[in-house]
């Protein structure tokens, strides 16, 4: 018994010693820290492409990482959401894609694809929507809650003399023309598509005819009917040495031929995936879900969004961080409620900020964090030995800004909090920020 006690003290400091260790909490039985007393008060949202990932092949940081995020039971530690500007897949597809390459289980509520806020778009779902990209498209409408859905394909089949600039596919004999043809109510771009020319040919037309495509182009009605876009990218990284086109490249030639026919701005009723501010919320709700899962009962005050584009990742986590500071503001206001008018909330508009929260919470809940930090990597768009334009006052053009259209530039949005190396320097950063230490 006298040489057992020695080692029960020894046993006792050891399990003091741990118990003191931040973010743990002693054991009833003798004080040791357990990994479920973990009560973490930050969530990560990861970038997929150039941050996890180089087109198909994973990076290796990337399992290292996610190492460290993981308990023994391959349970998170640590609320966690990926968030992509694709859009050519379901949320499912992309969830067993990172399960595979990451080597644990990722459910399809960890994901955020460029499309997923068109869920609280409620007021379009029973409209009839034209969708364009490619993939699934027709699934990922329904999926979404669309139930009237027409296709570029769809429209090109009921109308083929439309789709005329690859000879090679012009009608050999002609058809009538469809008794009852398809009216479009809703224009809605996914991502890019494989054959511009046809997109860009049958969704000019359906603009400029007012969803008609059987009757002849008169005057066209200006604004035109509801146009929503996701993917704003102008490039992304694959396993190519330089960035490839992005969707956003494709809205550019849409908008440019759109105005060069018309003379007018193309117009478009919501912007959605990274930098909108749609997306982060959409995200935050996913993270808070999660804690709430898990029964962490800490609120999650901090998120940390990590990404390799200035112009989509560090920009859109600057901007939400903006909105999180300044959600109290009348500023903070007026953004809830343009985001309940876009979403088809059945809430009227009032005047009272403590109506607007409300009214918000009728679709995902008010906020939870206070603040989004932005992380930088170095292995994917961003090119560490390319200067981030800062001054306001230099000529910023259209080659530099790679931004959206709608999002103007402003150099304190595409300054990152934080620049490392990789994704794995990214979560050493993080835990270290957050005095975190969970094993």
């Amino acid at each position: 018994m006298k040489g057992f006690r020695p080692l029960w003290r020894a046993v006792n400091t050891l399990c003091s010693r741990i118990a003191r260790e931040p973010g743990h909490r002693r054991c009833a039985q003798c004080g040791a820290a357990t990994e479920s007393a973990l009560q973490p008060s930050f969530g990560l949202l990861f970038d997929i492409d150039g941050v996890l990932v180089r087109g198909k092949t994973p990076l290796p940081s990337a399992k290292k990482a996610f190492q460290k995020l993981v308990d023994t039971r391959g349970q998170f530690l640590v609320p966690v959401v990926f968030v992509t500007n694709a859009g050519n897949s379901l949320r499912q597809t992309k969830a067993d894609q990172l399960s595979e390459i990451l080597g644990m289980k990722i459910s399809q509520n960890q994901v955020v694809m460029s499309h997923s806020p068109l869920r609280m778009f409620r007021k379009y779902h029973n409209k009839s929507v034209l969708v364009s990209g490619q993939g699934p498209v027709l699934d990922i409408a329904k999926n979404l809650g669309f139930t009237k859905v027409i296709t570029i394909d769809m429209l090109r089949e009921a109308f083929p003399l439309l789709d005329m600039v690859d000879h090679n596919r012009r009608p050999k004999f002609l058809r009538p023309s469809p008794v009852n043809p398809p009216k479009v109510e809703v224009v809605v771009l996914f991502g890019e598509p494989i054959r511009w020319e046809t997109n860009l040919q049958l969704i000019v037309d359906t603009l400029l005819t007012n969803g008609n495509l059987g009757s002849a182009l008169c005057n066209p009605t200006y604004p035109h009917i509801p146009l929503l876009a996701c993917n704003m990218d102008l490039m992304w990284m694959a396993e190519a040495q330089s960035p490839r086109f992005g969707h956003g490249t494709f809205m550019v030639c849409l908008e440019n031929v759109y105005k060069k026919i018309t003379g007018k701005e193309l117009r478009y009723e919501a912007l959605m995936g990274k930098p909108s501010e749609l997306t982060y919320h959409y995200a935050e709700y996913l993270i808070r879900a999660q804690a709430a899962e898990r029964k962490w009962r800490k609120p999650i005050r901090t998120l940390y969004a990590i990404g390799d584009n200035v112009m989509t990742d560090i920009y859109g986590a600057n901007l939400y961080n903006r909105y999180l500071e300044e959600k109290s503001s009348k500023k903070s206001a007026k953004t809830l409620a343009k985001v309940a008018a876009v979403t088809g909330s059945s809430a009227t508009a009032v005047s009272q900020e403590e109506d607007l929260d409300n009214m918000w919470e009728n679709e995902l809940a008010p906020p939870s964090a206070v603040a989004c930090k932005s992380v930088l990597v170095c292995t994917g768009v961003y090119n560490p030995h390319t200067e981030i334009p800062t001054d306001a006052n230099e000529c910023i053009t259209e080659t530099v800004f790679h931004g959206h259209r709608d999002f103007g530039f402003e150099p304190a949005l595409v300054e990152p909090d934080h620049i490392v190396e990789d994704v794995d320097a990214a979560v050493q950063l993080i835990f270290k920020q957050e005095n975190y230490a969970p094993q």
